[in-house]
């Protein structure tokens, strides 16, 4: 993109660029942040955040709580449920029985795409629940309990 100042359209531009790029590159998962865009463009944080929301409307990207963004690839399905009832799920699919050891922080802010601040509320609703024991430095969490159908539904 040429350096030369475009009064209008500059953000439907770069919105162009980063969706060239998503289309180019299938492991990109997360969008540029506003700080990049601003670096690379030589651009407001305005006209970065109105690139965010063209991608946002055209369905390329979402809004992830506490992370970046995520770039949204077509015919993917998207879990939408909240990071509690997608946790209590771990339980099942991973087939852990009680006592046994649940995943770490760090694993599982890797598997759902989230930050550890997302998390630990998310855990901390499991652990209410009475689900999950609480977790602390040096002593994994471990379940106390197995969902039943409700619990998988509204923890």
């Amino acid at each position: 993109m040429s350096q030369q100042a475009s009064p209008r359209g500059t953000f439907l531009k770069i919105a162009e660029v980063v969706r060239a790029r998503i289309d180019a590159d299938l492991r990109m998962t997360e969008l540029p942040t506003a700080s990049d865009l601003m670096g690379e463009f030589s651009v407001s944080r305005g006209v970065a955040l109105r690139v965010f929301d063209v991608l946002q409307e055209q369905g390329v990207a979402e809004r992830v709580a506490g992370s970046r963004l995520r770039v949204v690839r077509r015919g993917e399905a998207v879990d939408r449920r909240p990071l509690a009832e997608r946790l209590t799920d771990v339980i099942t699919s991973d087939q852990l029985p009680v006592g046994a050891t649940f995943p770490s922080a760090t694993k599982l802010c890797a598997r759902f795409g989230v930050s550890r601040p997302t998390l630990a509320k998310a855990l901390h609703k499991l652990e209410t629940a009475g689900l999950l024991s609480e977790g602390r430095q040096g002593k994994p969490r471990t379940v106390l309990s197995l969902p039943t159908r409700e619990e998988s539904a509204n923890p």
